[in-house]
């Protein structure tokens, strides 16, 4: 890993994803992008290659068995049922049923509607309310519940709802003109021999 990874590494923790794993994965799995270049940043962002390899297959296995494909969508919701409790990646959508004074959430790949949602959930990341955002999310079955069986019990957003401008000014102090160039040309996908 050159100086410039090294540096990116400590200054932006858990923010820099190496493009070159992001193509490894992508090439096997039919998942948004972002979704993979969050959980590499979740988990590979080292510059240790066996921590590197071990991220990378936790990665996998966590879109294996997480990811939910619309193909998919009836074996995961009787796993719900069945389990209880499921992790799930999927895209939410949140709108307030002013009738029933309640959030309620659609999720794109399972096909669920008028999921029951957390109003502080909701709060905390508003992005849900509009257009929806990229989620690992663990998803409870209460049969007979109405408006839906389903609830979602927590949510994390993979992309991110908010950036940090503070963070991402204060890093930039830590590097040269040349380097910060370096950095855009990167993040752009247009260094050469990429």
């Amino acid at each position: 890993m050159d100086d410039l990874n090294q540096k990116l590494n400590t200054i932006y923790p858990g923010k820099i994803v190496r493009k070159d794993l992001t193509k490894r994965i992508k090439e096997g799995a039919n998942v948004p992008v972002y979704v993979l270049e969050y959980l590499l940043g979740v988990y590979c962002a080292t510059d240790d290659e066996t921590t590197i390899e071990e991220g990378v297959a936790r990665v996998k296995n966590i879109l294996a068995q997480n990811y939910v494909s619309p193909d998919e969508a009836e074996l995961v919701k009787s796993k719900v049922r069945e389990m209880g409790r499921f992790t799930a990646i999927d895209r939410v959508t949140v709108s307030l049923n002013e009738k029933e004074d309640m959030y309620q959430g659609t999720l794109m790949n399972l096909g669920l509607k008028d999921v029951v949602i957390d109003p502080e959930i909701v709060l905390a990341y508003q992005k849900l309310l509009g257009g929806g955002i990229w989620c690992i999310l663990q998803l409870e079955y209460e049969g007979g519940l109405k408006p839906s069986p389903f609830i979602v019990a927590s949510l994390k957003p993979i992309q991110m709802p908010n950036v940090d401008m503070e963070e991402l000014f204060s890093g930039r102090l830590n590097f040269t003109r040349d380097e910060w160039i370096d950095l855009l040309i990167r993040s752009a996908g247009l260094e050469l021999g990429c």
